[in-house]
């Protein structure tokens, strides 16, 4: 079964493309993508090239040709402006009828040198777009090639999927949708590797020109291709890594060869066939879930170690007792406890489904699946192992460390009951008071160590070229107006019956909505009231084309004749710079496109969009309705808004699933009642030191309360049935407290710490959520082993009796 499974893993592919990071039912995700439909989205790689010396000196800007010539001369990028390329309107001044004959750009005979330089640092639209306040930066953006059939097989979908928001897709259309989901999948994956191979073949351009320039890289391309790096080399560290830590681990404490192949066999083979298996299902990890081989190889490594335990147990009672007997036996009583453990871990990694983003999604069904595959694995590998082996001799424990650490948790609160509560109650309080501190602001720079290209690359945008993260805002007509104005039935809104509009005197500033001498006033507002925000820095918009326009005017303000002369008559280059990104067709939508500042640490994504929401429509007398946001970073927000409410909704369905498991498992509501306090107050640890220590909830972050109940709720099942079992047998509540102690507390001293210490490996990695989420799960899983020996006993002697 395993071998088969291999060979689905040269088929196993990730993904970090856009669409992992929103939420699946977002309907602000269907107006994203029309009005990315509308007015265009293609793939912008911003190049960032601060010289040595002068920008403006003739040896920079021949350097900046070369290096725009080499960049254009490749294969994968479609496109490259520059600030040699741009129309310039002041250097010096020209005319409408000259604009339209040759503009002039920084190379052309006759542009003045240093008029140039003021332009493009403080035009409305080159400044801090191509060329830095301080003049000392400039930006080349290259675009980068597009696949015609990808972006119609996305177009098709995204059709289906915003039909299945507003009504029940048939059959036909559900196949056909899950057909294109497909057909997405497996062509964006070959566009991956071309991406891959068209940034490597940039870099090596930009490589030749760093002797006399700092040049930084910046933009979604190559967030998409590091991430999927970043995945990679998770994935290959983090997986070797626990698996080579494992293989120490079982030498030191074990100290046979045959517990270190047994157990390494079983973790390797769950690990090659869970990825294999995601293979064959072209089922991608995300950056969210590619920590998913090292926690199943940690939770394999569990069930393995509790088995080895019991093996050693019996054989020490039984030193006589042929291998059948002793497999026989360490599988009879471990299969119900381990069999519970696996399906409440199943459970608490199935929770993350209801949380609505696709990454947190496929890492819940991923690990779920895992689980099952290693319980299976787990239970048929190791007796069919130890029954090709002869029994070996008992190991005599001379120097039992371990259990003399188990011993002293237990005599820590034997007959000390009440202090240990007071001390669980003092600790809750305090993790409540944390879990009051939590938040979901995070700024998407600090994702990434500072020595990574994307992190410098966001950094130089702020810092030099107006903000990274964009977002728009989009003012549409009042709906009341439009209702006012529609023309007759087969009538245009200029009156008349088809074909072209006459103009007459308004022209197209006539029927525009936005694009006339009455509303000029609001866009423009609009458009320094937002760029007046601390939190922005370049905005674009019909605004930026109408300063400009003016300065064709001689700086007179436009009459709607004016506008609409000039706007007929404008080369279809310029207008496609300044009109068509910025204002619909028909001139009754205007975008405003708007960058942030990323790096700002008091950034506050949701009361920033909040704000520009309701300043709108109250200093502008818009109607709400007018008023959209709308970007990724909008998207992004919306995610991040939806953590508190996933987290409730995870932590509920966990605790509600593993009650009721407890209950059918211990068969007594009382014992499951105390069982799952432990971990209630492990949980809130967690959340509480987040909050202390200000890291706020994000797409890693939100899974580990709900994985800790999971993984940490194995040693309380283990520990409540074994001392469940010696009470059973007669012994007094602290008799069976240190027999549990001795006997099942060895096995979850080894997993708990071997969990940690595999968890803690994940500080390698150079995506910070995965960091955090190794080091607080490490955290975890010891305040865990901590609450099991001292609370949970405690707990478990306070009662009555157990039933028989």
């Amino acid at each position: 079964m395993v071998l088969a499974l291999a060979f689905g893993v040269p088929r196993f592919q990730v993904d970090a493309s856009a669409d992992s990071l929103v939420l699946e039912e977002d309907r602000a995700l269907q107006y994203y993508r029309s009005i990315s439909a509308r007015y265009g989205s293609g793939s912008l790689l911003i190049v960032a090239y601060t010289p040595e010396g002068d920008l403006f000196a003739p040896g920079t800007l021949a350097d900046i040709a070369a290096l725009r010539g080499e960049l254009a001369a490749l294969e994968g990028v479609s496109s490259v402006t520059s600030l040699l390329d741009v129309p310039l309107l002041q250097s010096p001044p020209v005319t409408l009828s000259e604009l339209q004959d040759a503009p002039r750009t920084l190379l052309s005979p006759g542009t003045d040198l240093s008029l140039a330089r003021e332009e493009l640092a403080e035009s409305p639209l080159y400044g801090n777009l191509l060329v830095g306040e301080d003049g000392r930066t400039t930006a080349l953006r290259l675009q980068l090639r597009h696949d015609p059939q990808y972006l119609r097989l996305v177009r098709a979908r995204d059709e289906l999927l915003e039909a299945r928001l507003e009504r029940t897709l048939t059959g036909r259309e559900e196949a056909r949708l899950a057909a294109l989901s497909e057909d997405v999948r497996e062509r964006s994956v070959a566009l991956a590797d071309r991406l891959r191979e068209d940034l490597d073949a940039i870099r090596a351009v930009v490589a030749h020109h760093e002797d006399d320039a700092r040049i930084h890289l910046a933009g979604t391309p190559l967030i998409v291709s590091d991430m999927i790096r970043f995945v990679w080399h998770d994935l290959r560290v983090f997986g070797s890594a626990v698996l080579a830590f494992i293989v120490v681990l079982l030498a030191v404490v074990f100290r046979r060869p045959r517990w270190v192949l047994v157990t390494t066999a079983i973790c390797a083979a769950a690990g090659i066939g869970m990825v294999g298996l995601l293979g064959w299902a072209a089922w991608r990890p995300t950056v969210v879930s590619s920590n998913f081989l090292s926690v199943l190889l940690v939770i394999t490594l569990s069930l393995v170690v509790h088995l080895i335990v019991r093996y050693q147990e019996l054989h020490e009672d039984r030193p006589q007792a042929g291998q059948r007997e002793l497999v026989e036996g360490t599988i009879r009583s471990k299969f119900a406890p381990s069999c519970y453990t696996a399906l409440t871990t199943m459970v608490a990694f199935g929770s993350l489904t209801v949380s609505g983003i696709r990454p947190v999604i496929d890492f819940g069904w991923m690990m779920v699946a895992g689980i099952a595959f290693a319980f299976a694995l787990t239970f048929l590998v190791f007796p069919a192992s130890l029954m090709l082996l002869p029994p070996e001799a008992p190991r005599q424990r001379r120097h039992d460390r371990v259990g003399r650490l188990t011993r002293l948790a237990g005599a820590l609160v034997e007959g000390r009951s009440a202090p240990t509560l007071v001390a669980s109650a003092t600790l809750f309080a305090l993790a409540v008071a944390g879990m009051l501190r939590l938040g979901v602001e995070h700024r998407f720079i600090d994702y990434f160590d500072e020595s990574t290209e994307i992190h410098q690359g966001m950094l130089a945008l702020d810092r030099s070229l107006g903000g990274t993260t964009p977002f728009d805002v989009i003012l549409n007509p009042d709906p009341a107006y439009r209702a006012r104005t529609a023309p007759p039935p087969g009538q245009d809104l200029d009156g008349t019956v088809g074909g072209a509009p006459d103009l007459g005197q308004a022209g197209f500033a006539g029927t525009s909505y936005w694009l006339n001498m009455f509303r000029l006033d609001t866009v423009k507002g609009v458009h320094d009231y937002l760029q007046g925000l601390p939190e922005t820095g370049k905005v674009l918009s019909p605004a930026t084309a109408i300063s400009l326009l003016e300065q064709l005017n001689q700086g007179a303000p436009l009459d709607d004749f004016t506008l609409s002369v000039i706007f007929t008559r404008l080369p279809e280059r310029v207008r496609e710079v300044l009109i068509d990104p910025y204002l619909s067709a028909d001139g009754d939508q205007a975008r405003f496109m708007v960058r942030v500042f990323e790096s700002d640490p008091t950034l506050q994504r949701d009361a920033l969009l909040e704000k520009i929401r309701n300043d709108l429509v109250e200093r502008f007398g818009l109607e709400p309705s007018q008023v959209r946001l709308t970007g990724l970073m909008v998207l992004y927000n919306n995610l991040l808004q939806s953590l508190f409410r996933s987290q409730a909704q995870t932590l509920g369905f966990v605790f509600v699933a593993i009650m009721l498991m407890f209950w059918v498992l211990f068969r007594s509501l009382r014992v499951a009642a105390l069982a799952i306090v432990p971990n209630l107050l492990v949980a809130a640890l967690v959340l509480g030191l987040m909050g202390w220590l200000g890291i706020s909830l994000d797409i890693m972050t939100i899974t580990i309360a709900a994985i800790v109940m999971g993984i940490a709720v194995d040693d309380t099942i283990h520990y409540t049935h074994r001392w469940l079992a010696e009470r059973r047998g007669g012994a007094a509540p602290w008799e069976a407290m240190r027999r549990t102690h001795a006997s099942v507390g060895r096995a979850m001293l080894y997993t708990s710490i071997t969990i940690a210490l595999g968890f803690s490996l994940f500080a390698l990695s150079a995506f910070e959520p995965i960091v955090y989420f190794g080091l607080l799960t490490g955290f975890a899983m010891l305040a865990a082993l901590a609450a099991d020996l001292t609370l949970l006993p405690v707990l478990l002697a306070a009662g009555k009796r157990p039933p028989a």
